[in-house]
Formats: structure tokens, sequence, C-alpha cells
């Protein structure tokens, strides 16, 4: 599979909105407007979709859908191990879709903004130069993948066909 193209982000506008806007794992959930994403996985209590602005192929975020704001106190045991469960299929389902060489799995968020506890799994690719893996892969300051919405959509029906 093709990687995309990288395209800079505007982080100032990215910031104002994670820190001024509604929390995006709620309004994603609630169905408002320009806080929509392609859904890859759904239960009573977790969800999963893709990254709006990936840093690497396939990148998909696991939330809770109660707003938790504490990545393990936040849960009870047993939730948080439901919660981990969820998190690891999700890696498995993106581990069979796209090739990699491991799969990075963090958690991200602060009371300042993105509040809503959420994982990302993201699949490094393999070959990709050791200086521009790790956290440089990451960061969205070094561009997002450009990925059209029918390619978003053709990905998330491999994710969800992945976990059927």
């Amino acid at each position: 599979m093709k990687q995309p193209r990288r395209r800079p982000l505007d982080l100032s506008a990215y910031e104002e909105r994670t820190r001024r806007g509604p929390c995006f794992v709620c309004a994603f959930l609630d169905g408002h407007p320009g806080y929509e994403h392609e859904l890859i996985y759904e239960d009573a209590d977790h969800v999963a979709f893709l990254d709006r602005w990936p840093t690497l192929p396939g990148k998909v975020l696991v939330a809770p859908r109660e707003h938790v704001e504490h990545v393990v106190s936040g849960f009870s045991e047993d939730g948080y191990i439901r919660m981990m469960g969820v998190v690891r299929r999700i890696a498995l389902a993106v581990e069979s879709v796209f090739a990699t060489e491991r799969i990075y799995l963090l958690s991200l968020g602060a009371k300042e903004g993105n509040s809503h506890v959420h994982w990302h799994v993201a699949a490094l690719p393999p070959g990709v130069p050791y200086e521009q893996q790790q956290f440089h892969s990451l960061m969205s300051e070094n561009g997002v993948l450009d990925v059209p919405p029918a390619d978003a959509g053709r990905i998330a029906a491999e994710l969800r066909a992945a976990l059927a």
C-alpha cells in the first residue's frame, strides 16, 4: 500500500480547536458537524475510529464512550482491562491490514485539551529510517498524511472486515 504524501498541519488552529472546542470524542459520538470520523468499531462502552490527522497509515483512535479523563484511575480495574482488550483487538486488526515493523500504542491528552482518554494505535511501516521512527513519526509537527476521503473509507472498510 502506497503511503500518502505528508502535508503541514495548522498547529495553531489545531490547538485552538482542542482547547476551546468541544471534546472531540464526545462531539464525534453526538454527531456534531466538523467532528466526523470513519468508524472502525463500536460496542456499548467503546469506540474506535480513524484519526482525522494521521501521522502514520491507518492510525486509529480508541476511546471509551463515557467521558473519562484519567487514563488509569478513571476506570475500574475491570473497565480498564476491557478497554485494553479493545485496544489490543484494534491493534491486531491494524497489524493485519498494514505492513508493520511495529505497532505503537500511546495515550495522549491533557486537562487543557483532548481531555477525553483515547489511545493512538499507529502502525510503523517497514523501512522507515530509525531517525524518523518513534516520537518523530507520531508528531504532527512533522506533517500529517494527506488521505483523501475515498481512501479513508476504503481503509475503514478493510479494518472493519479484519475485525469481523
